[in-house]
């Protein structure tokens, strides 16, 4: 009889709506479909450094497909090539765990582990399937920022969230005469900006693609202000910069994988307009509302996609692979392909010239 091959699913990095869907899809796949036992990870790669693994069943996954976040827990700090430890001074450094993760794989015999996150963490896991562990990769990110496929899941949540809080604060703007701005979520990548932007109806949308000229913006604003069109939505991506410029950080975290923080740019252009139109302006920031809530149909149904095709893989013997959506079909691309790189807004996209077309101002 043929050995029961036993996996390892884990989430890593920040949540975002659809991560239970996919762990549910990995788990009802490979119980009923491919006869194979399910180890649960608990906080991304922290579990491994930690010994937190669970055996999963049936029970553990009903009921989740609605539900956001991650029932296994996530973590955006744990790095098995770079965990913190104090040494005798009390100052924080870094060593490498990765042998000790790879061990740890080994004694619980986990012929492959299907690893649920974003770029960090198919960067992570392309380092990890060199030590010899077999890993299969789902692109996980409200940023839609991952190289190889063609959209995440998390991302069409997020969008809709987005819109929504655009939608709300439309009437706010109508009625009291002001420059709304909404500051999102994305990183490096425009593409919760633009889209969310789009269907909102913002009238100026800055991504971190292409550099803004605040002269334009004012111009812009002082223009419709003039027309006696008595209000203004401003979308920003956080990663959006003046021409010339840089990002504005939060903060720095050292010990986290992605030590560099965004935020601020809402009010920064807040307070550039104001200075130089007397327009009165207010700032939103959606921050994490964007990564929860109920996941969309749409995201429902990629997420179950990736999980179901995740397992495929393991059964398959397939590793140092992510599961992608190019077309209409669910692929497979090495994780060598993906690491390292994002997937940015070009600056000729479709969707850009469609905002321009109906009148939006780019910055």
């Amino acid at each position: 009889m043929a050995k029961k091959q036993r996996i390892g699913v884990l989430t890593a990095g920040g949540d975002c709506p659809g991560l239970n869907a996919v762990i549910r899809g990995v788990v009802k796949a490979s119980m009923s479909h491919y006869n194979m036992e399910v180890y649960g990870i608990e906080d991304g790669f922290q579990g491994l450094l930690d010994n937190r693994v669970k055996k999963m069943d049936w029970s553990d996954v009903s009921g989740i497909l609605t539900r956001g976040g991650t029932i296994l827990g996530t973590s955006n700090i744990a790095n098995p090539f770079r965990v913190p430890v104090k040494n005798e001074k009390g100052e924080i450094e870094f060593i490498d765990r990765s042998d000790d993760v790879a061990k740890y794989v080994q004694e619980l015999k986990l012929d492959t582990i299907v690893s649920i996150g974003g770029d960090g963490t198919m960067a992570m896991s392309r380092l990890m399937s060199q030590k010899g562990i077999r890993i299969v990769g789902v692109p996980k990110t409200i940023d839609n920022d991952i190289w190889g496929t063609d959209i995440t899941f998390g991302f069409d949540t997020a969008m809709a969230t987005a819109t929504d809080a655009i939608d709300k604060i439309h009437t706010t703007a109508m009625s009291h005469h002001r420059v709304m701005i909404i500051e999102v979520m994305g990183r490096y990548a425009g593409w919760l900006a633009l889209e969310a932007g789009i269907a909102g109806g913002g009238d100026v949308i800055l991504l971190p693609e292409l550099p803004y000229d605040m002269s334009k913006i004012c111009k812009f604003v002082k223009r419709r202000s003039g027309e006696g069109k008595g209000f203004s939505i401003i979308v920003v991506s956080e990663g959006a910069k003046p021409k010339g410029g840089d990002v504005v950080v939060q903060k720095i975290i050292k010990e986290s994988t992605d030590p560099v923080r965004l935020g601020g740019i809402g009010m920064k252009v807040a307070n550039d307009i104001e200075n130089n139109t007397g327009l009165e302006c207010r700032v939103t920031v959606l921050g994490h509302l964007q990564r929860g809530g109920t996941p969309t149909a749409f995201d429902r149904i990629l997420a179950t996609r990736f999980g179901v095709k995740a397992a495929e893989l393991c059964h398959n013997g397939v590793g140092g692979v992510m599961v992608a959506v190019r077309g209409r079909d669910i692929v497979a691309v090495p994780l060598s392909d993906v690491g390292g790189k994002m997937r940015l807004v070009e600056e000729h996209h479709p969707l850009i010239d469609v905002a321009k077309s109906v009148g939006t101002c780019m910055g």
